[in-house]
């Protein structure tokens, strides 16, 4: 450019002292050099451009080569991994190659004998599974048992007390005279001292006793399922009286069934009836006081609930 510029001025200087003609030269070389210097401005331009554009596609080059490199790392890494794999496996091949026929047909057997005794545990693991499911059917049909049972108890726990409410109620005029009523074991316990009911070695019941016994007869009646056990009881001063009678036994065994008759002609039924004599062998105080000799001599009447479909149950 500056020597350009300086041409520029030199031929403006000589414009003065040159003809036209060569000013017209120089003027036209003039103009030739200010296009071709447009040219090579344009020229130079566009390598500016190339060099840029080489030096980003340098760039794009030089971060795919850094992708690549790191490619080929990790695929070298890959394929030394397979090889270091493929090297054991050969080394297995050539361990299980030299095993002997005897250790094949020796590993052959073990592996038999493990396969028959996972068959056999197989077996018996169907067997068990079997049995407990039978077991639990068992179980299952036991357990409805149980609470069939429980039901069963529970009503006639509920029906004995009841009972002993309604013989309470009945009973009520002759307590402390004698009469207790009491529920214990899932029975009804009526216990009357014969002063309540008998005369002194007599078996025949006063009038007062067959009023408490009718009372008595009257609930009863009302429940045909309750079994009734009767039991005379005497303290341990032997029978003195003459007669049918030879002792204690006698007197209590008597006693016992003078009860049963009444209960019987008050409409209860005598299939639910037992009589007992226990004479003194089951005292309830000491024979060693009058007092204590008069709890022992007494009637019991125990009223216990029919068990039998309990005890069916029971039984299946």
């Amino acid at each position: 450019m500056k020597k350009i510029a300086l041409f520029i001025l030199t031929i403006t200087i000589m414009t003065s002292c040159v003809s036209k003609k060569i000013y017209t030269e120089l003027e036209e070389k003039y103009d030739k050099l200010r296009g071709n210097n447009e040219v090579l401005f344009s020229e130079n331009q566009d390598l500016i451009d190339q060099k840029k554009a080489l030096q980003e596609s340098k760039l794009k080059l030089q971060s795919e080569i850094d992708q690549l490199a790191s490619d080929k790392d990790r695929i070298t890494n890959a394929v030394d991994q397979l090889e270091e794999k493929k090297r054991k496996l050969e080394v297995e091949y050539e361990n299980l190659s030299n095993l002997s026929e005897q250790q094949l047909s020796e590993k052959a057997e073990e592996n038999r004998k493990l396969l028959v005794q996972l068959q056999e545990k197989e077996s018996k693991l169907a067997s068990e599974s079997e049995r407990l499911e039978k077991l639990q059917s068992e179980l299952n049909e036991r357990s409805a048992r149980v609470d069939q049972l429980e039901g069963l108890i529970a009503s006639k726990e509920a029906a004995m007390q009841r009972l002993k409410d309604a013989v309470s109620a009945a009973l009520q005029g002759f307590e402390g005279k004698g009469l207790t009523v009491e529920r214990k074991n899932g029975k009804v316990y009526v216990s009357m001292e014969n002063k309540l009911l008998f005369s002194s070695g007599s078996w025949a019941v006063n009038g007062e006793g067959q009023r408490a016994v009718v009372n008595l007869a009257n609930v009863l009646s009302n429940n045909p399922d309750i079994d009734v056990l009767i039991e005379g009881h005497t303290d341990n001063v032997p029978y003195g009286g003459k007669g049918v009678l030879i002792d204690n036994w006698d007197l209590s065994t008597k006693r016992a069934t003078a009860i049963v008759r009444i209960l019987v002609n008050n409409n209860v039924s005598a299939e639910q009836i037992t009589a007992a004599g226990r004479s003194k062998f089951m005292p309830v105080a000491s024979n060693a006081s009058s007092s204590g000799k008069a709890k022992n001599r007494r009637i019991e009447i125990i009223l216990a609930p029919n068990l039998d479909a309990i005890n069916d149950l029971l039984t299946e």
